[in-house]
């Protein structure tokens, strides 16, 4: 799926009167060759990984139906944020879409393309039959809770999160 929408809130480059001119930012799958990109935008996000990393993980991906990886792509700077959405069938709740995670670069942020990559997954989760979104977000990432608020989702719970290296 592609999706291409303009930014109204995306500033680039100054127009004939001065004023700036608005860019428009592509949300569309990843590709094998965005993974130099992903990985450093991965890294943003707190989870250090290189390119090889990623491109060792985007092939896993593409045999575990259904999930998606958007990416958010800007003609001047490239790749500059992605979202992964999941299918997942619980036996409490049943089927819904989990925003596995949503990163969009420093220098980039708060000018619409996080909300692009958010719509494109829940467009997503719908076309796959999922009632429901969930996300999970660090205690610390105030920001990112105050974006989920405005994007309509709502705090339901707080819990802990345990691993455990196999």
């Amino acid at each position: 799926m592609k999706v291409q929408s303009r930014s109204s809130s995306t500033p680039t480059k100054r127009s004939r009167s001065g004023g700036r001119a608005k860019s428009a930012v592509v949300i569309r799958k990843a590709r094998t060759s965005d993974t130099p990109l992903l990985a450093e935008l991965t890294g943003q996000l707190g989870y250090p990984a290189t390119a090889a990393d990623i491109a060792q993980r985007l092939r896993k991906l593409k045999t575990a139906p259904p999930n998606a990886l958007f990416v958010a792509e800007s003609p001047e700077a490239g790749v500059i944020g992605w979202a992964h959405v999941s299918v997942t069938h619980l036996v409490e709740i049943g089927t819904r879409a989990e925003l596995n995670g949503l990163i969009v670069a420093d220098g980039q942020r708060s000018l619409g393309a996080g909300a692009q990559l958010l719509a494109a997954v829940e467009h997503w989760a719908r076309k796959h039959g999922c009632p429901s979104m969930s996300v999970r977000s660090n205690v610390l990432r105030e920001r990112a809770h105050n974006f989920y608020l405005r994007n309509g989702y709502e705090h339901y719970k707080t819990q802990k999160a345990f691993r455990k290296s196999l």
